[in-house]
């Protein structure tokens, strides 16, 4: 009975559940960007080169045959996916943080003297340029 209400902390922790989240999250966000790239930027991209697949490329050395084609596949699908995700995805996130981030104004470390307008430390009590007492 113990090792059951353990069992039950354990699960519903707040990582547990928050790493479950994320899995099927970014496992439904992978399905998205995978269906983009598939079904509007690959054939975007065949419809220029005029070339959609190259999986029938290859080449046979002493029997043994060559899939380049595959290779250039999976390579081409992994630049479209990774320039997807980072510019539809990590830029706009980007810039939203940075608009969203106000950084707060540093602790001044001079002030100016009432009489000269100089700039003097923050801790003096008298300028060090007209000598005049600084509050």
């Amino acid at each position: 009975m113990f090792m059951l209400k353990e069992f039950k902390q354990f699960l519903l922790r707040g990582n547990v559940v928050d790493l479950a989240v994320g899995v099927v999250v970014g496992a439904s966000f992978g399905t998205i960007i995978n269906a983009l790239v598939k079904d509007l930027i690959t054939p975007l991209i065949a419809a220029i080169a005029k070339v959609p697949d190259f999986s029938a490329l290859s080449f046979t050395i002493n029997g043994s045959n060559f899939t380049y084609g595959n290779f250039i596949n999976a390579l081409i699908s992994f630049l479209l996916v990774s320039g997807t995700i980072f510019f539809f995805i990590i830029k706009p996130m980007n810039l939203l943080v940075s608009k969203s981030k106000k950084e707060a104004p540093l602790d001044p470390t001079t002030k100016k003297c009432k009489e000269c307008l100089s700039e003097i430390s923050i801790a003096a009590k008298r300028c060090s340029f007209c000598a005049e007492t600084v509050v």
